[in-house]
């Protein structure tokens, strides 16, 4: 073939060979790469994780999971601590002294004087409230609905952890199908640079139609760079969310699923089905453990209000040098036993029992509005992912279809342009337009997945593929 002396002159090309060797061994090396680190080829023997065992390697391993299980031991303790104040307060104390200067003789009542005397006593004493207007059995009530409370906050930040594994699972799973489609559209164009260059050389199609293709091979290329580079993001996102340590971060990856993804229509049952399914959700249980709560609360708080009774009881002796015979002698004939009842009525105390009764009314009113709120609150949730589900499963339909025939149209438009039929500049906004088409699809396939697990999710199943 022959170039013109402003082709030469101006070196807008290199010979086709030279430029399509290059392209071949760029794309081999890039490919190669882009599965070893983009898509994350791993070395045999290495683990594929699924999203399954994402989900619960971060339901088991996750701080913020620890944490809130923490909070459920320290809740534990406090309903035992409840439970033990039942018991009666039990005392006891042993003292000894030593006097100088004057005494009492305790047998004859004669005064000493300037004598040393020594003395040892001892008591047991008990004590217990027999009422107290319910109050510490409403304290009980009120720490074990604070136990449940604890227990649920746990499986709410499971719930919220599952969420996010998934969405980022199903983020690196569409961003590789991406690059799969940007690998395969380059390959596609490689091929096409390799056709078009030996036309040029036959001299059945002009030098500026090899240079458009080859422009046009340029920018997937570029698509290519960002498509694994989205990659290699999103799946540093799924480790940042496991939490992994550093030595599991290296051989990290995640298994494709076999089979087809579901594409079925949406999930059987209406929204206010699905809705009732939700009402067991931990959100809607810890609203309604905290109004349960806040009613014990008041009750114990309004027991202040009411008058209490208690029971005291003592044994005590004591040994004096001061009197005649033995320590344990002197014990037995000084013992003193008690028992006591006292009743406490309330009768001014500067209304604080009043308004703190009151306040904890008003706090049980507040915690009941809360429910409805947080109901009103799942309730408009489940409308508005039933609503995103069949949004995108429209989305996806129609991107499906438009996939399709934006697929037969490049084919027709590509046999055209082979046969020298149609310019380089039609065959390349085919060529981009088909790129962009697959892409809408996966990415609306992947959507209208994500909100099909939600509404899963709402109903109660577990997450998987």
């Amino acid at each position: 073939m022959t170039f013109t002396d402003s082709e030469k002159e101006a070196g807008l090309r290199q010979p086709p060979f030279y430029y399509i060797c290059a392209m071949k061994k760029f794309l081999v090396i890039y490919a190669v790469l882009a599965l070893a680190f983009g898509s994350g080829a791993k070395a045999q023997g290495s683990r594929l994780w699924t999203l399954q065992q994402c989900i619960e390697y971060a339901r088991q391993n996750n701080l913020q999971v620890k944490m809130e299980e923490i909070g459920v031991e320290q809740a534990e303790g406090n309903l035992t601590q409840s439970k033990w104040d039942l018991a009666p307060s039990i005392n006891a104390g042993l003292s000894h002294s030593m006097n100088w200067g004057r005494s009492v003789n305790l047998q004859t009542l004669e005064i000493i004087k300037n004598k040393r005397s020594m003395s040892t006593s001892g008591n047991l004493s008990a004590s217990a409230t027999i009422f107290s207007g319910f109050a510490k059995l409403n304290s009980i009530k009120s720490n074990y609905t604070s136990l449940e409370i604890a227990k649920e906050q746990v499986e709410k930040v499971k719930n919220d952890i599952t969420i996010q594994i998934t969405r980022a699972y199903l983020q690196l799973l569409l961003s590789r199908e991406i690059e799969r489609s940007a690998i395969e559209s380059c390959n596609s164009t490689a091929e096409q640079v390799d056709r078009t260059a030996k036309l040029v050389d036959a001299g059945s199609q002009a030098y500026s139609t090899l240079l458009e293709v080859q422009a046009q091979l340029a920018n997937e290329k570029s698509q290519l760079v960002s498509a694994s580079s989205d990659v290699r993001t999103n799946l540093l996102t799924l480790m940042q969310l496991l939490d992994l340590p550093a030595e599991m971060q290296k051989d990290f990856d995640i298994a494709v699923p076999d089979s087809t993804l579901s594409e079925n229509l949406l999930p059987e049952g209406t929204v206010d089905g699905i809705y009732s399914q939700a009402l067991q959700l931990p959100q809607v249980k810890i609203a309604e453990y905290n109004l349960e709560k806040s009613k014990y609360d008041f009750k114990a708080i309004r027991a202040r209000m009411l008058p209490s009774l208690s029971v005291q009881a003592g044994y005590g002796s004591y040994y004096t040098d001061g009197q005649s015979g033995a320590f344990f002698t002197q014990f037995e004939h000084n013992k003193n036993p008690s028992i006591g009842f006292s009743l406490n009525i309330p009768v001014f105390n500067g209304f604080s029992s009043r308004i703190a009764a009151r306040n904890a009314r008003l706090a049980s009113e507040n915690t009941a509005m809360m429910l409805e709120v947080q109901k009103q609150s799942l309730y408009k949730e489940i409308q508005t992912a039933y609503n995103e589900a069949f949004n995108a499963l429209e989305r996806m339909k129609a991107a499906r279809e438009n996939m399709r025939s934006i697929q037969e149209s490049f084919t027709y438009t590509e046999n055209k342009f082979n046969v020298g039929m149609m310019n380089a500049t039609d065959y390349n906004i085919a060529k981009t337009n088909l790129f962009k088409a697959v892409s809408a699809y996966y990415q609306a396939k992947y959507q209208y997945l994500f909100e099909v697990k939600i509404l899963d999710f709402y109903k109660g199943k577990a997450i998987n593929l």
